[in-house]
Formats: structure tokens, sequence, C-alpha cells
């Protein structure tokens, strides 16, 4: 398997190199880039020739937060992954975040097992959702009333057959693992994929679930 490149942004310097280590130390992954907040990571970007597959993105930075830099990253390399690292736990700003179209959220204290799983899942599936961002988009939900999909000016309403791939896409099944629980091919999941994309608006795999949550298509209780 190829390595994957994890690039890391975070102004502290201890935690910036224990979470270097870390990576380097896992048997997929490895540390290709470092800088020390969104405005160096971004010049650094410019210039490397290979680019990160996913970038760990501090959020409180100086010169350029992480919510900026998530906001460039997303117009100049909308191919790379971005996980958030934070501190802060209030909910509204999770969904906020996860609603910006970053891959996955964790906090700065979760376990290295977990750092591992999250770059993985993202990699395969283009999400990592934990139960923190799940309970956050529960409450956000919470006595909003229910939204009709087809009065949300939505630019096509959605067939069943992409319902049914939004639906396994959410619970984290692979492309493989649609086409076969649906009996067709990864390529035909893929122009599902790509229709849902079109017409939701969502820039990636992880607005789709936003998508869903926030249009009463999926329970994220269901995920728990």
């Amino acid at each position: 398997m190829k390595k994957i490149n994890v690039a890391i942004a975070d102004d502290q310097i201890l935690f910036r190199k224990g979470m270097a280590a870390i990576i380097n130390g896992l048997a997929d992954t490895q540390i290709t880039l470092e800088a020390d907040n969104g405005k160096t990571l971004l010049e650094a970007l410019e210039v490397i020739e290979t680019k990160p597959d996913i970038i760990l993105l501090d959020l409180s930075m100086p010169e350029l937060n992480g919510v900026e830099t998530t906001k460039i990253l997303h117009s100049e390399y909308p191919d790379i992954k971005i996980i958030i690292l934070s501190v802060h736990s209030d909910e509204r700003f999770v969904a906020h975040l996860m609603e910006l179209g970053i891959n996955a959220y964790l906090f700065k204290n979760v376990e290295p097992v977990e750092v591992e799983k999250a770059i993985l899942a993202v990699i395969e599936k283009g999400f990592y959702f934990n139960e923190v961002f799940l309970k956050a988009m529960k409450n956000r939900m919470q006595g909003k009333k229910p939204r009709l999909l087809i009065q949300d000016n939505i630019p096509s309403t959605l067939t069943q057959r992409e319902l049914e791939v939004l639906d396994l896409i959410c619970r984290q099944y692979t492309a493989q693992e649609i086409a076969e629980k649906l009996f067709i091919s990864t390529r035909t999941v893929d122009g599902h994929r790509n229709n849902l994309l079109e017409k939701t608006g969502v820039r990636n795999t992880a607005g789709l679930v936003v998508f869903a949550i926030k249009n009463n298509l999926l329970d994220p209780s269901a995920l728990l």
C-alpha cells in the first residue's frame, strides 16, 4: 500500500512534533510537511511537488487561522482532505465546520489510535464522523421543523437509487461495499455519488452526510 502523505499545521511546536512522531510511527502514513500557521502552510504547498493527501489543521493559529485556511484550501486544493484538530467542543462550532466541508474533527486529546482511524477512514470513505460530531448534529437539529427535500430548492430531486447510495455512504460503506450490496458496479456507484454532489451542491462525501442529516434523511442516532 502506498504511504499516505500527511501535512500538519499547528503553532504549538511540542504538539506538532509529537503528532508528527505519531504519524511517522504508523504503518501507512508519513509526515511530508510541517507548518506553524495557515500562511506558511499555503506558501509551502505552492512550491512542493508532491501535495499531501491529508492536512491535519489546527484552528487557533496566528496569521491565518484554521477556518480561513480551510476556505482557501477548498478553493485552491480541492482534492486535499482536511482533518481539524482543536480544543473547542462547542457543538454549534463543530457542526459549522462540518458544513464548511472538512472531512473530520478531532479533539487534541484523542488517543493516537483514533488519529490513525480517522486518517484511514478519510482516505477510504471520504470522512470520519465520531460521536462528538454526530451528537453535535443531532442536537443542532433538535427542535427544528422537519424539512422536505422538495421544498429546499435542490436543483433536482434525488432518485430512489441515489437515496439508497446516499444512505449507505452515510453508514460508512465503501464504494466497493455499496456496489456489492446493491448489485451494481463501483463505476455506477461513483456515478451516483457524483450526481449526489452535483444535485446537493456540497463539496465532498462528508458534505453529503451533513446534507442527509440536515434534511432529515438520516438520524444521527443511527450512527452512534
